[in-house]
C-alpha cells in the first residue's frame, strides 16, 4: 500500500529505527525489494532517479509499475523521486503519483537553497506529497546529479532555520559519507549527528549508506537518522548474482527466471540484512 515519507519516518524517528531507501531500477529489483520487506514486515522506500526516469517510458515502466503492484503488499511502501534537481522533474512525479520528492539544492548557497526548497514543498504539500531536501551536501560519484563532487558536513545552527523557512518532512544530511563505492572506510561524526538532532524539527537522513559499517550505521539511527539510501550495494550484490548465473547455466536456452533467480538470490540477502540492520523488521 502506497503511504507518505512523513508517515514511515516519524514513527521510525520515534521508535528509533531507519526505514530502508532502495533506489531500483526494473521488475527485478522491484520484486525482490517488495517481497523480501513484506516477508520482514517493513516498511520500504522504493525510489527512482532521474537518468532511469527520462528514459523512453521511465516514468511508466519505474513510477506507473510500482503504483500497479503496491496494492497487493500489506506494507508501507514510498513512492519516492531521489535527487530531483530541478522543479520540472518534480512536477512530473506529482503528475505520476509520486508520494514523496526529494529535492536537491545542497550545492547552492544556503538562501538559493530554502528558495528552491520552498518552491518543491508549496508545489508538492498541496497534493499531501512529502518533500525530503538536503542541508551541507553529501559528495561522491552522485547518480543523475553532479559528478565527483566533494562533501560539505551540516552545518548544525543552520537546520532549525531551515526547516521553519521550508517546510520539509525530512532532511537529509552530510556527516561522513558518500555517494557511491568507497575507496577507504568512512568515519561517521556522531558528535556532528548528536548536534543536528538536537535541533532538527524533522526525521533526518543519511544519504550513502551502502558500504558504511553496520555499527556506525546503528549509532546514527539512534541519533534521530530515521531513513538510510542504499543503492551501491544492492548494484554490487546482483552483479555478484550475475556472475554466479552465467557459471550456473548449463543450457544454450535458459528460462528466464532461471537466468534471473541467482540474482534474485543475492540481491535478496542484501535487501535482508539491511532491514534487519537497521531494525525495521516488524515495523509495518
Amino acid at each position: 500500500m502506497l503511504t507518505t515519507l512523513h508517515e514511515v519516518v516519524n514513527d521510525a524517528r520515534e521508535n528509533q529505527y531507519a526505514v530502508p531507501a532502495f533506489d531500483c531500477v526494473g521488475d527485478i529489483m522491484v520484486r525482490t525489494i517488495l517481497d523480501t520487506a513484506e516477508r520482514l514486515q517493513s516498511p520500504v522506500i522504493l525510489m527512482c532517479l532521474e537518468h532511469n526516469l527520462k528514459e523512453p517510458n521511465g516514468f511508466i515502466f519505474l513510477a506507473e509499475y510500482i503504483k500497479a503492484v503496491a496494492p497487493a503488499y500489506r506494507i508501507p511502501i514510498v513512492l519516492h523521486l531521489d535527487h530531483a534537481m530541478d522543479t520540472d522533474l518534480v512536477k512530473q512525479a506529482i503528475a505520476h503519483g509520486f508520494t514523496s520528492v526529494m529535492i536537491d539544492g545542497s550545492s547552492l548557497p544556503f538562501a538559493e537553497n530554502v528558495a528552491l526548497t520552498k518552491q518543491v514543498v508549496e508545489l508538492a504539500h498541496p497534493h499531501g506529497i512529502s518533500v525530503e531536501a538536503e542541508l551541507g551536501h553529501v559528495g561522491g560519484n552522485e547518480l543523475g546529479g553532479t559528478y565527483g563532487t566533494e562533501s560539505k558536513l551540516t552545518e548544525p545552527h543552520q537546520v532549525a532555520e531551515f526547516v521553519e523557512r521550508t517546510g520539509v518532512d525530512a532532511l537529509a544530511v552530510s556527516i561522513g559519507t558518500a555517494h557511491g563505492v568507497y575507496t577507504a572506510e568512512p568515519k561517521l561524526n556522531v558528535e556532528r549527528m548528536r548536534q543536528i538532532n538536537l535541533v532538527s524539527p524533522v526525521p533526518l537522513v543519511l544519504h550513502g549508506g551502502s558500504g558504511t559499517p553496520d555499527a556506525q550505521v546503528q549509532e546514527v539511527v539512534q541519533h534521530g537518522i530515521s531513513k538510510v539510501n542504499l543503492y551501491a550495494d544492492c548494484r554490487i550484490a546482483m552483479a555478484k548474482g550475475l556472475k554466479r548465473a552465467a557459471a550456473e547455466m548449463t543450457r544454450i536456452d535458459p528460462l528466464p527466471e532461471e537466468m534471473f533467480l541467482p540474482i534474485r538470490q543475492e540481491l535478496e540477502q542484501t535487501v535482508e540484512q539491511k532491514i534487519r540492520m537497521l531494525g525495521a523488521n516488524g515495523r509495518a
